[in-house]
């Protein structure tokens, strides 16, 4: 085996079912994959799972590196640069792939039997670095146990850190800012405003170091209740428009008020046409579900912006698994949506109707609401829907980016979710879909994102979310 390099990574399993591009992400170094390895992508291969479909990416991959590839180029190492041709410009070189060509076997301890493929992957990895006395050999997995396993055999590991977004979820953009208490003093003099079908805009001037971002909502701390939302920054100067006021009885959406700041600049983009994506995140009881189904239903209902509400969620247990479920694919999937079932009621109840009358109103919120499993979207396109993706901090990126792409001509995407419950074993705050779409989506002037910290459900939830 003839490694140049310094650094030698070993990948285990794990890693390529989590991401299959896991090959071209580590730079100019060199990459090991064990015959175990391979013996257990070729097992998890079946089967229409997130994990099988990323096992055959990851088969198909290595299979066009070793095409055409003789005996002696795959004891050689072969360059992943032959398929992956973007990287033929940049000024960092891709590194080679060496498979288990010759058994590699040392002795393990007594307590770790050899016939157990984590053992051999350790046993492989200790071999090499014998054999590479010049060169770091490290393993790469996502098991927390094998790198546990890993540092006491003297073997070192590292977790696989490429597929998080940000390096701390303190760092993810929330959406919203306060401005100084003399922001309106000190620039209303030079502000120029005015009023186009019926909504208030501003314009003043920013320097370079100003990090507003479209869509981010900008708050008051003054007694002057200047909030404000960001549409534009060019040319040293910022457009905000007045944000609306949901707090009002008078300005209700389908019955429910904003009782807070935030959750009125959570209206102002569930209203807004003009926002095809928004994302809420916050913890249990600030809102997020019953602010998203009043928005859909006046905007569905009540506007005809939309035509139909679509809702999905990530089918994932927070307990034992109760099994297969019968019925037809809405009825296998309202268990699961029964966040959004409570909220409805709430949204349909009318304490001045008659009974028939809420039963009609309820009968006519039902024909509007699909509820679809996730299983089914992938080909499908939505034209002129409200979709509502609930449970979104227990999706992949790759999942995430399933679901958007089925949306059409006239389709508003909303993304309900919160980081800190997330169900997924392999899911972490940093790597959830929730959080790469929060990251990815933040610039782009037709999309928004609110963070929604103060809880609204009772005195006893909001107790407990901060206490338990």
């Amino acid at each position: 085996m003839n490694i140049k390099g310094n650094r030698l990574f070993i990948l285990d399993t794990n890693v390529l079912m989590h991401d299959p591009m896991a090959l071209f992400h580590f730079a100019e170094h060199d990459i090991f994959i064990p015959m175990t390895v391979l013996e257990e992508l070729d097992a998890g291969k079946k089967g229409l799972s997130e994990v099988s479909r990323n096992v055959r990416e990851t088969n198909r991959l290595i299979d066009q590196v070793i095409s055409d590839a003789t005996f002696e180029d795959i004891k050689n190492g072969l360059s992943l640069e032959r398929i992956h041709p973007s990287h033929k410009k940049s000024s960092i070189h891709l590194g080679k792939l060496y498979f288990e060509t010759e058994p590699l076997l040392v002795e393990l301890p007594t307590s770790l039997p050899s016939h157990k493929a984590d053992n051999h992957i350790l046993q492989t990895g200790l071999a090499l670095k014998q054999i590479l006395t010049q060169c770091q050999v490290t393993l790469v997995t996502k098991d927390i146990n094998m790198r546990i396993k890993s540092s006491t055999v003297g073997l070192h590991s590292e977790d696989y850190y490429n597929d998080r977004v940000l390096e701390d979820t303190d760092l993810l953009y929330r959406g919203w800012e306060y401005l100084p208490e003399n922001f309106f003093e000190t620039q209303g003099k030079f502000m120029k405003s005015w009023q186009d079908e019926g909504r208030t805009f501003y314009e003043l001037d920013v320097d370079e170091h100003c990090k507003w971002l479209p869509n981010q909502s900008l708050i008051s701390t003054n007694e002057a209740g200047f909030n404000a939302i960001v549409k534009s920054i060019e040319n040293g100067k910022a457009v905000l428009e007045y944000m609306q006021d949901f707090s009002q009885q008078n300005h209700t959406v389908w019955g429910v008020n904003a009782r807070n700041t935030e959750q009125n600049i959570a209206f102002n983009y569930l209203m807004n046409p003009e926002i095809d994506f928004v994302t809420l995140l916050g913890v249990a009881g600030t809102g997020k579900t019953l602010l998203t189904l009043a928005a859909a239903l006046e905007q569905t209902l009540d506007l005809n912006i939309y035509n139909e509400i679509i809702m999905t969620r990530a089918t994932i247990p927070v307990g034992e698994d109760i099994g297969f479920l019968p019925g037809t694919e809405e009825e296998k999937m309202t268990p699961w949506m029964g966040a959004l079932m409570d909220n409805l009621e709430v949204l349909s109840a009318s304490d001045s109707g008659t009974e028939w009358e809420n039963a009609s109103t309820q009968q006519l919120i039902s024909k509007r609401i699909k509820i679809k499993s996730m299983n089914f979207m992938r080909g499908r396109t939505f034209l002129n829907k409200f979709i509502i993706i609930d449970e979104a901090q227990n999706l992949t990126p790759k999942q995430m980016k399933t679901l958007i792409t089925r949306s059409g001509e006239g389709t508003k995407v909303i993304c309900l979710g919160n980081i800190g419950q997330i169900d997924s074993p392999y899911l972490s705050e940093t790597t959830t879909g929730l959080t790469y779409v929060v990251d990815r989506f933040k610039e782009w002037e037709h999309s928004a994102h609110i963070t929604l910290e103060q809880g609204e459900r009772s005195r006893l939830a909001l107790f407990a979310s901060d206490n338990l």
